[in-house]
């Protein structure tokens, strides 16, 4: 079980990586706010608690990696290792902008902290299954974690990846679906309904766990069971809400991929800043 000072701890991480991801898209104007809000919560618990990860060295080899397939949430990613120490903070403000090392999506050559390059939907799970195969050869004792999108989950490159993964007995493979029931131009269950994703996974072979995807406890024990599975991969189905942390988003039937207005992000930034000090306050009261 974890703390309730643990879970208050990355609840603030949670709220400061939505703070910083909105302050760049603000700037920018534009970005895929809702699908990289919709994934903080459990960036927070695996770069926050989590992964074995070391940001003064960046590619230690024994360190876990983390594979989002569902590249276009790339801006949270950035902001979780911004706070992290792998970079200064300032370089968020350079989001998508000429020269940037944070592209719109995430590329391992350009930014430090980023494992593998992503963004072409379905091409994630083959890449993470490569590294989780290839260090297991190697005898290292780390995991790959991996992010799907839920609208990815169309492609049948995930299914064959599915099958592949449940073949090999990938034990150190952790995968999660944000499964925030939106994809670009729709609903998924209109586009093409992805029905029981938990039972489809469990049947594909993988040990499978639906949860409240914005709940840091469960995510936490999510992932704490599925390491103690073996034999297996393990997917974890994360019911979340596109856009969360951001009313004006949530608010939104399309919010894939949005403008923002200078009204809209000041009210954002103002609910985050109080949230985040209102956090920090209820912290410092449990010490």
């Amino acid at each position: 079980m974890i703390s309730n000072k643990r879970i208050k701890k990355l609840e603030i991480f949670a709220t400061e990586i939505r703070l910083e991801t909105m302050k760049a898209f603000a700037k920018l104007g534009f970005g895929h706010v809702g699908g990289a809000m919709s994934i903080v919560d459990t960036l927070s618990v695996l770069y926050g608690e989590i992964m074995k990860i070391d940001p003064a060295n960046p590619k230690w080899p024994d360190r876990d990696w983390l594979v989002v397939s569902k590249g276009h949430a790339g801006p949270s990613v950035y902001s979780a290792l911004a706070i992290k120490g792998y970079f200064d903070k300032k370089e968020l403000l350079t989001l998508n902008m000429p020269g940037t090392n944070l592209p719109s999506h995430c590329d391992r050559n350009k930014t430090v902290g980023i494992d593998m390059t992503t963004g072409s939907l379905g091409q994630g799970i083959s890449t993470a299954i490569g590294v989780a195969l290839g260090n297991r050869m190697d005898k290292r004792d780390n995991y790959t974690y991996l992010i799907l999108g839920d609208g990815e989950c169309d492609e049948g490159q995930i299914w064959e990846g599915a099958l592949f993964a449940a073949h090999q007995k990938l034990d150190n493979l952790i995968s999660f679906v944000d499964y925030n029931k939106k994809q670009l131009d729709g609903m998924t269950c209109e586009i093409n309904d992805l029905g029981d994703l938990d039972a489809k996974f469990h049947e594909f072979g993988w040990h499978a766990q639906r949860i409240d995807g914005h709940d840091i406890a469960a995510i936490y024990e999510a992932i704490d069971e599925a390491k103690k599975t073996k034999g297996k991969p393990s997917m974890i189905v994360l019911d979340t809400i596109k856009g969360k942390g951001c009313c004006f988003v949530e608010e939104m039937y399309f919010n894939h991929h949005i403008t923002i207005s200078q009204e809209q992000s000041k009210r954002t930034l103002s609910e985050l800043e109080n949230r985040y000090t209102d956090l920090k306050r209820e912290w410092e009261d449990m010490q």
